[in-house]
């Protein structure tokens, strides 16, 4: 999990590049990629800290999600701060963490 977190920090605030065309590429691809990974780390984190409150994993993801955005714009790398990635990285989390839950009561 921290390894994780890591990485997914490291990849929000590193420089911004210039984006190629690509076959798979389309409009709002970025939103698709901000809710994946976000859905990983609330799979991740809900799987490392199972008995957690909701209402401190729901501030924990959502502050994160802040963090990195007001830090993409500060930093001045070539990223800016969007408030749909705020949207699309808590609606990410909560999807990771409703899969882990529904997994979680049909396995264990």
């Amino acid at each position: 999990m921290p390894i994780y977190w890591a990485f997914l920090t490291y990849m929000l605030l590193k420089p911004g590049e210039e984006n190629h065309e690509y076959w798979f590429m389309f409009n709002g691809i970025d939103k698709v990629l901000h809710l994946s990974i976000f859905a990983m780390l609330g799979f991740c984190f809900t799987a490392a800290f199972p008995k957690i409150k909701f209402s401190y994993f729901f501030q924990i993801i959502l502050i994160y999600a802040f963090l990195t955005e007001i830090l993409q714009e500060e930093m001045h790398l070539g990223r800016s701060m969007e408030i749909l990635d705020i949207v699309a990285d808590t609606i990410g989390s909560l999807i990771g963490c409703s899969i882990y839950k529904a997994l979680q009561k049909r396995f264990l």
